[in-house]
């Protein structure tokens, strides 16, 4: 039976004939975005937003409009809205739309609300890249909110767009647009890379890989109660919130150790002798491939077993072998459990994403730093989801949804968590 991959290129071809160049393909992580978002009653789609406060008056609106135009001008990516056409999961390219939103706060409404209200306000149909602009009069700075559909970009596209927007910020209004020639090699770069990644996604759908992957996450059930927006308290945002900064050891936690120390989140959050699906991003591109903007990152799938599992070593071992499948994309990867007996649906109790310090540059405009801040309270995608970024120290942040989880417990976790990443007395000595 030819593999999942091969299907929707089979469709994907049958769907455009002649227009490839409008429809593009789109790689196995963003099948899975897309997919969440059709079983979204909403169909929200998870929109990922980065947050920078600048002194009053440091940023000039219809500057940033023309910076962002053209730093849409120059990525296929951050101009093509995600669809799906009879069926078909596309990229429709479009023209560069990139607008700046000031929102007017109402009486009594923060900055921070200001903002939560404009996200989700969020339209599907619009542009992937958008930008909002809010006020803070107290502190005398504007927030500015630069958010993208993540179905166009993962994590590691991120600090790039941050610093081609500040490099096209400071380009002189005179200067002409981004040139026709410019704008079709990217878009030929753009489309050469995803049909590398899926060309690589093609060939990791293996037999061999599927029974690993259906040996592996077998056991997997979610345990996460169904939402109940009665269980969040009147007057509360969606999701809480917890974050703490730890001292950095020995070059930082290691991946496993990371997993581990989730694992005892989830057993908090669940109960022991479970099996919980944990999901985190990971991937490299495909070798030739362009350093092009877009979702290239899989996700992957760890078994967190919250008993008394085994230890670290057996956890680093077993995700070892896990990246030599890493190409197999989620949904291939859910049908083979599927077809093993599982009923596992896919469905994710928790999120893990990891990041480096030296790699999430501040967004300079005009010679000005932003400070990055936070705004907590908006809408997530899952139970819970926990944020490392390790430098000089560690700094952890976790989200949950509070039709899910109550704050009781989620902060009970969040300390079982921040505990097994604090360095024990035998590892200080």
């Amino acid at each position: 039976m030819p593999s999942i991959t091969s299907q929707y290129l089979a469709r994907h071809r049958r769907l455009t004939g002649d227009r490839s160049d409008i429809l593009l393909p789109v790689t196995g992580a963003q099948r899975r975005f897309l997919l969440v978002r059709s079983l979204d009653p909403s169909g929200r789609p998870d929109v990922v937003p980065m947050f920078f406060a600048f002194p009053s008056g440091t940023i000039d609106p219809e500057r940033l409009r023309a910076a962002a135009s053209r730093l849409a001008a120059r990525h296929t990516a951050l101009r093509s809205r995600p669809a799906v056409v009879r069926g078909t999961p596309v990229l429709r390219v479009a023209d560069p739309d990139v607008g700046v939103a000031r929102s007017a706060l109402v009486p009594g409404e923060s900055p921070a609300d200001g903002l939560r209200r404009a996200l989700a306000s969020w339209d599907a149909q619009g542009p992937p890249l958008r930008l909002f602009l809010v006020h803070d009069e107290e502190r005398a700075e504007d927030i500015l909110a630069v958010a993208l559909d993540h179905a166009v970009c993962d994590g590691r596209s991120l600090a790039r767009i941050v610093d081609e927007l500040g490099a096209a910020y400071g380009e002189e209004a005179t200067e002409p647009p981004v040139e026709p020639g410019e704008t079709e090699a990217e878009l030929a770069a753009y489309q050469d890379a995803v049909l590398r990644q899926l060309a690589a996604e093609e060939r990791a759908e293996t037999p061999e890989a599927a029974a690993y992957w259906a040996d592996r996450l077998r056991a997997l059930q979610a345990h996460a109660p169904a939402p109940r927006p009665a269980r969040v308290p009147e007057g509360t945002w969606p999701s809480g919130a917890a974050q703490a900064r730890l001292p950095a050891h020995d070059g930082g936690v290691s991946f496993p150790g990371l997993l581990d120390a989730c694992r005892s989140a989830a057993r908090e959050l669940y109960g022991p002798g479970r099996a919980v699906p944990l999901g985190y991003p990971w991937g490299g591109r495909p070798t030739g491939t362009a350093p092009v903007i877009g979702c290239f990152l899989n996700t992957l799938v760890f078994p967190a077993y919250t008993g008394d599992g085994p230890g670290p070593e057996v956890t680093a071992d077993a995700w070892w072998d896990d990246l030599d499948r890493a190409d197999v994309p989620f949904d291939a990867v859910v049908a083979a459990v599927r077809a093993a007996g599982s009923s596992w649906t896919g469905g994710l109790d928790g999120l893990l994403t990891v990041d480096d310090d030296s790699r999430r540059p501040p967004l300079v405009l005009a010679g000005v730093e932003g400070r990055e801040v936070h705004v907590d309270g908006r809408p997530v995608r899952g139970p819970f989801a926990v944020s490392v970024t390790q430098g000089a120290e560690i700094r952890v942040r976790m989200v949950w949804d509070r039709a899910v989880l109550d704050d009781e417990t989620a902060h009970r976790a969040f300390d079982a968590l921040t505990h097994a990443l604090r360095p024990s007395e035998h590892t200080m000595r």
